[in-house]
């Protein structure tokens, strides 16, 4: 497996767990009205977006890096 598909997996996911850990709270405290399922999917839809943008910094930034970093 690449460096570049490492970094994008590892951010990929440390994005998805971030956001179902800030989720799942809000909908406890009725933040927002959500379930655990609606919690987990705006959890995924940050991790697509998280994706997108690894996608777009390896044609933009260093080929090895899902970053848009130098």
């Amino acid at each position: 497996m690449s460096q570049y598909l490492k970094d994008l997996v590892e951010r990929v996911a440390a994005t998805f767990v971030g956001a179902l850990i800030v989720a799942l709270p809000a909908s406890a405290t009725d933040l927002v009205d959500w379930t655990v399922w609606e919690a987990a999917l705006f959890a995924g839809g940050t991790a697509v977006l998280s994706l997108l943008k690894g996608l777009v910094a390896r044609h933009t930034g260093p080929s090895d890096s899902a970053g848009l970093g130098t």
